[in-house]
């Protein structure tokens, strides 16, 4: 409703102002009543039809949430066309205030375009009005389009600064203030015009435009909030709407927990359609049976009491089937506060529940056997003890291995190992009690644990041994594995638990050892666990631990046993390893290489027995009494069977500068069992650098006499023990003969080990070995007395 006087000569040029002629006398013109109200009438009519199509345009998006990005470019144009002929429509129907004064609507309603329309529909309105006002000119057109341009982005002002004005104020302070700052800015820009028009008009229309214009935009603001409010709404029940048809079942009851509407989710999951669900209580229709009324009861409290309610809960579908749900109950509360609904929204967790169950099953249970694993082995096997302890009775362990598994899986392949897995879990199950385990650890191993045997521990003992018979009698059937008939054994360990307080382990680890007693007594057998085996794998255990301490703190030593000819001079001597424990002093050889083998420490102690020996054959190389020795170092097979030995050797000899030709390398006839073409490559390959070989421990019976002669030997050492007995067992002083006789066609040196008697060696001088090694002459003794015993044999 800007007012403007003379801003053009007559009311034709310029719609919604004073007229006046040219001379600027007034136009007689008095207001008519009757034609203000007509006018008046017309642009309420005008702003309301222009409301109507705000609505039919705006109506499937809310023009608060950024209808521009989600209103159809067409319609955002078309919007702002008829806004913009509205304000055509708006100048052409004046009000007549006074005589010679005008006031049309176009100010209101490009304020309230900016306000309420997206910003391109706005931004569309304002040109199409400025333009007609451009084209209709006449005077005071500048500060018409002024005002124009003004209320539209006063509006838009507004708009952007609703949410905080309307959070203070509320909506109808907020329409207030929009008239008010339309209205200054009318009668701001009636400033610009010439005095004394200008002080004129401000007298006439100050109070008018003061009143009507924030009068105007309460009204009409009112009724496009009124639009809004219904979009707005509208939204609010399509989102609902769209939500209550979601995946997921609902229901809404009264007060009273009756049902008065359900969606068809709800109707899928339960069965039960509308008609059948309304006006039943939810716990009568879908109870199940596994809560009781006090569940409801508690239940309905906590929505009451906290607003809302959710957990698992079984329902029961109208066949019959119980079903799992994940209910959520929300309270519905009047505008007194008092309850009014309540709204629930069900989740069946069937899939999810089996998925759990099925991981469950993963993490716990063998996939193979379906029998129980090692971690709910465990679990329970710690439940017994804790009830074992309570009550004084005891229980039992038995750990099953198969026998020569193995061999099966690597001839007839895995799916007849995983059959004969299957069946063997088959036959423990129904030999055992039910309330009794049986696991699989993995492998062919498993595990039947035992509660509740007898508070007395022979009774538990002696139960246990008979459940171990039966294991051992049914697992001796034949077994049919497809078209193969297998037949298997197993080894069965005992051991009893609950008698003292100890962890899991322990009881596990006992019969473990048990096992593998029974593998030692010849398999399918069954033995209880020994104290005394027990001490032994302890000792090992401790052994294990202090050769890699020996390794750290450098606890082994060299003793050489010295090597002799018929004249007593010694020529040569062998290495031999000795442990020097901090604790137990000396500890043999016999004591710690074997565990040395089992653990692979046999490869860096022979490495450095090696790289020992070297060294001390370069330190007597430089002593002119010494300098013909040699020295004998044993091989083991792990050692041999490494791809880079000869370098290894090389490399050592290398680097102490040691002769090759005054090293030996004993061998053991067992080595050469396996890979005797690659220990052959090997020997050769050294030999050609220097470096002897003598094979240890002959006539044991492994060697064979075609790869003895294709062997790069330089020497045979006929073992002690046939020279312990060679005086009176014929047999090993034929054995002796033969390999004396053996080495001499050959073209070898033969050396006798464990020569003790003065008889034994005047025995093998007889037969011709000129060669001997034993305590007649020296034990193995430190290196320092054995310079000595070297220096001392030095015949006169």
């Amino acid at each position: 409703m800007a007012p403007w006087s003379a801003f053009a000569k007559t009311r034709s040029a310029n719609f919604g102002t004073p007229a006046t002629d040219g001379d600027n006398s007034t136009v007689d013109s008095t207001p008519d009543l009757a034609n203000f109200l007509h006018e008046l009438g017309s642009n309420a009519g005008l702003i309301a039809f222009l409301v109507v199509i705000f609505h039919a345009l705006t109506h499937a998006s809310t023009a608060t949430l950024a209808p521009q990005r989600r209103m159809r470019p067409y319609k955002l144009a078309l919007l702002g066309v008829c806004f913009g002929l509205g304000t055509w429509l708006a100048m052409s129907s004046p009000l007549p205030l006074q005589k010679g004064v005008l006031v049309d609507a176009k100010t209101v309603v490009l304020g309230l375009a900016g306000a309420y329309l997206p910003l391109p529909s706005a931004a569309i309105a304002a040109a199409i009005a400025l333009a007609y006002r451009a084209y209709l000119g006449g005077f005071g057109m500048e500060a018409g389009m002024l005002a124009m341009a003004g209320a539209t982005v006063v509006g838009y002002a507004f708009k952007l600064g609703k949410t905080a004005v309307v959070a203070r104020l509320g909506t109808l302070g907020w329409l207030l203030g929009l008239g008010g700052a339309l209205a200054g800015l009318g009668i701001a820009l009636l400033l610009v015009l010439p005095t004394p028009l200008r002080w004129t008009l401000l007298a006439q229309l100050w109070l008018p435009v003061s009143v009507m214009f924030p009068l105007g935009v309460l009204v009409f603001g009112a009724l496009f909030e009124g639009v809004v409010h219904l979009q707005r709404r509208e939204e609010e029940l399509r989102i609902a709407a769209i939500a209550f048809e979601s995946q997921e079942g609902m229901f809404v009851a009264d007060a009273q927990w009756r049902i008065l509407r359900v969606n068809r989710a709800f109707e899928a999951i339960t069965g039960y359609s509308l008609q059948q669900a309304l006006g039943q209580q939810p716990a009568t229709l879908l109870g199940s049976g596994r809560h009781n009324a006090y569940f409801y009861a508690e239940m309905a409290q906590q929505v009451r009491t906290h607003g809302t309610w959710q957990g698992e809960v079984w329902d029961q579908h109208i066949s019959g089937r119980e079903y799992p749900v994940w209910l959520i109950i929300t309270a519905v509360k009047g505008d007194e506060g008092s309850l009014t609904h309540y709204v629930a929204t069900m989740t069946d967790i069937t899939q999810r529940k089996a998925s759990e169950a099925q991981i469950a099953k993963l993490a716990f249970y063998d996939a193979l056997t379906q029998l129980p694993n090692r971690r709910l082995l465990m679990d329970r096997l710690a439940q017994a003890q804790l009830v074992g302890l309570r009550n004084g009775r005891k229980g039992a362990l038995l750990f099953i291995d198969l026998d020569n598994f193995k061999s099966l899986n690597d001839t007839q392949g895995h799916d007849k190992g995983d059959a004969l897995l299957q069946q063997v879990a088959l036959r423990l199950r129904a030999t055992v009690r039910e309330a009794d385990t049986v696991a699989r650890l993995g492998g062919d191993e498993f595990v039947v644990m035992l509660e509740d045997l007898s508070e007395d521990r022979l009774e538990a003992a002696n139960a246990a041994e008979m459940v171990g018979v039966k294991v051992l009698a049914a697992l001796n059937h034949e077994y049919v594995l497809g078209e193969l008939v297998h037949r298997s054994t197993p080894s069965v360990g005992v051991t009893l638990f609950g008698e003292q307080a100890e962890s899991t382990d322990e009881p596990l680890k006992r019969a473990d050892l048990a096992m593998y007693q029974a593998k030692t007594a010849g398999r399918n057998t069954l033995r209880f666990f020994d104290p005394q085996m027990q001490a032994a794998v302890t000792a090992r255990v401790a052994m294990e631990q202090g050769l890699r301490e020996a390794f750290a703190q450098g606890q082994f030593v060299l003793f050489y046993q010295p090597q002799v000819n018929v004249d007593g001079r010694v020529f040569g001597a062998e290495a031999l390893v000795r442990w020097q424990h901090p604790e137990r002093g000396l500890v043999p050889p016999g004591e710690f290489i074997g565990l040395a083998e089992e653990t692979g420490q046999i490869l860096a102690l022979g490495h450095w027995v090696l790289e020992t020996a070297c060294w001390q054959l370069t330190y007597w190389a430089q002593q002119a009494d010494m300098a013909h020795l040699s020295v004998a170092v044993n091989v083991t097979a792990r050692q041999l069977q490494q791809r880079d030995f000869v370098e290894q050797v090389l490399a050592v000899l290398a680097r102490t500068g040691a002769k090759p030709y005054r090293l030996k390398l004993e061998l053991t006839e067992s080595l050469l069992v396996t890979s005797v073409e690659d220990a052959i490559a090997k020997m050769a390959a050294l030999k050609a650098r220097g470096v002897g070989f003598s094979l240890d421990d002959f006539g044991t019976g492994y060697s064979s006499l075609a790869y003895l002669k294709r062997l790069p030997l330089e020497q045979l050492k006929i073992d002690q023990s046939f020279v312990r007995d060679i005086l009176d067992d014929p047999n090993d002083a034929a054995i002796a003969k033969m390999v004396i006789a053996l080495a001499e066609n050959l073209g070898l040196n033969v050396i006798a080990e464990g020569v003790e008697t003065p008889t034994q060696r005047a025995f093998l001088q007889a037969q011709g070995c000129m060669n001997y090694q034993g305590y007649l002459f020296s034990r193995p003794i430190p290196v320092s007395d054995f310079d000595a015993y070297v220096r001392s044999c030095v015949p006169a």
